[in-house]
């Protein structure tokens, strides 16, 4: 990582217009939009059921589009990565992180962070791919267990090695499913500082998919809710926080 102060971001945001998409006859996504700028986190927020998994699913050309356009960059047309392969979008510069820390259990830990690395040397992304030794930095539990197989960790631990993994491959979007699921609090509240300071040094733009609406409104510039599948709401993420109606009938708080 560049270890630069914070400056204003210069990459390129994700913009999603009109999405929709289907499980068979069921509707998951219905005419939704999202951005997610450079520099920026945009939580998305909702009970289960709501679509937001589906939504970095569609993004990440894991489950084909009905209608609507996914493009990446500075404004919306630069590069359109509506029903295009999952391996296209992410070497264009979007990493998925799907929830269930889905790291290679024989490899160590050093290991499954040169995959990200070798994704990275190939990425067309403008971003310069940080080295195993910055994230490994960056989570300091790892560096002390950089030789030992991915089974041995925690789940925390898990969390953190495949998001460094994610972060190798230098993407200039990161799609994050449920990073918090299971977790700790103290171990959310590490992941979730090291996410925000990505944001403000290196201008890398987060989609976060949360349950836990207060862990992810606590780092989110952005809020947008989701419920059965279309967008309900969109504010400020300090708006969101304090919007009683809202939060007891969308997000249980």
């Amino acid at each position: 990582m560049s270890g630069t102060d914070q400056h204003e971001p210069t990459g390129r945001g994700l913009h999603v217009r009109g999405l929709t998409a289907r499980y068979g006859p069921v509707l998951a996504l219905d005419d939704v939009d999202v951005t997610a700028p450079p520099g920026r986190v945009t939580a998305v927020l909702g009970a289960n059921g709501a679509g937001k998994t589906t939504l970095l699913r569609t993004v990440s050309g894991l489950l084909p589009a009905q209608a609507g356009r996914v493009h990446l960059g500075t404004d919306v047309g630069d590069v359109d990565l509506t029903d295009v392969s999952a391996e296209e979008v992410a070497r264009a510069g979007i990493a998925h992180v799907p929830e269930g820390r889905g790291v290679i259990p024989d490899l160590t830990v050093e290991e499954n962070l040169r995959l990200g690395a070798l994704l990275g040397a190939v990425r067309s992304t403008r971003r310069t791919p940080p080295t195993i030794a910055d994230v490994l930095t960056l989570f300091p539990s790892l560096e002390r267990r950089r030789k030992q197989a991915a089974h041995s960790l925690s789940g925390g631990e898990r969390q953190m090695l495949v998001i460094g993994r994610a972060l190798l491959s230098a993407p200039e979007v990161l799609l994050l499913d449920e990073p918090s699921l299971g977790l700790a609090p103290r171990v959310v509240s590490r992941i979730f500082a090291v996410l925000r300071e990505l944001v403000d040094t290196e201008g890398l733009a987060i989609l976060l998919v949360e349950q836990n609406a207060r862990s992810a409104l606590s780092i989110a510039d952005t809020g947008v809710v989701l419920n059965l599948g279309r967008v309900v709401a969109r504010a400020d993420a300090a708006v969101l926080a304090e919007d009683d109606d809202l939060r007891h009938a969308y997000l249980g708080l």
